[in-house]
């Protein structure tokens, strides 16, 4: 019998996979590494419109847009700045923030610490924003400064999948890191 998590608590192996799209079929890159996840909050996007006749709700119903919300991390690595925010490093290794550079979506990868399982997850559409930029002065005791991005989570445009996750007890669970699981249907299987 599956042990199910009674609660939920950190957050650890933060990963991202660079989309590519051609000819509408989506690719996802090897996952990569962001160390220092610090809070990910999520929150649903969608409407739910309410319909009335016969004095009373009549009918309503529910549109699934996945989430928006804050990606928190000690640093974002230089290497996720160039992959999905487009900077630029010149010959000399100088690292630079490209104002007309086009970001990337990625497939976001995480893990939940739980009283049972360390539950896995994909967001498999997510839009960035840039992080923001902030320190604060050295007192008599350093407090570390993070970074906060800004994401959306959209439904994937070829499958229309927002998110998967997978318990340790699955097939799935031990390769989730290597490559981005996408949908298989039960009657291929």
């Amino acid at each position: 019998m599956k042990m199910a998590n009674k609660v939920k608590y950190g957050l650890k192996n933060v990963h991202y996979a660079v989309i590519t799209e051609i000819n509408g079929e989506i690719t996802y890159d090897t996952p990569k590494l962001i160390p220092g996840a610090v809070n990910l909050t999520l929150s649903p996007r969608g409407e739910r419109p309410d319909f009335y006749a016969d004095d009373m709700l009549y009918y309503t119903a529910s549109t699934n847009d996945g989430y928006e919300g804050d990606l928190e991390v000690a640093l974002f690595p230089d290497e996720f700045k160039k992959d999905v925010l487009g900077y630029k490093e010149d010959a000399n290794g100088v690292l630079f923030e490209d104002a007309n550079a086009i970001p990337k979506n990625f497939a976001l990868l995480f893990e939940f610490s739980g009283d049972k399982n360390a539950v896995r997850h994909v967001l498999y559409n997510v839009s960035p924003s840039r992080p923001n930029l902030q320190s604060a002065t050295k007192t008599n005791t350093v407090e570390p400064q993070t970074e906060t991005m800004s994401i959306v989570a959209s439904p994937a445009p070829d499958t229309g999948m927002v998110k998967a996750k997978v318990e340790p007890e699955q097939a799935q669970y031990n390769t989730w890191y290597q490559q981005v699981y996408t949908y298989v249907d039960p009657v291929e299987e």
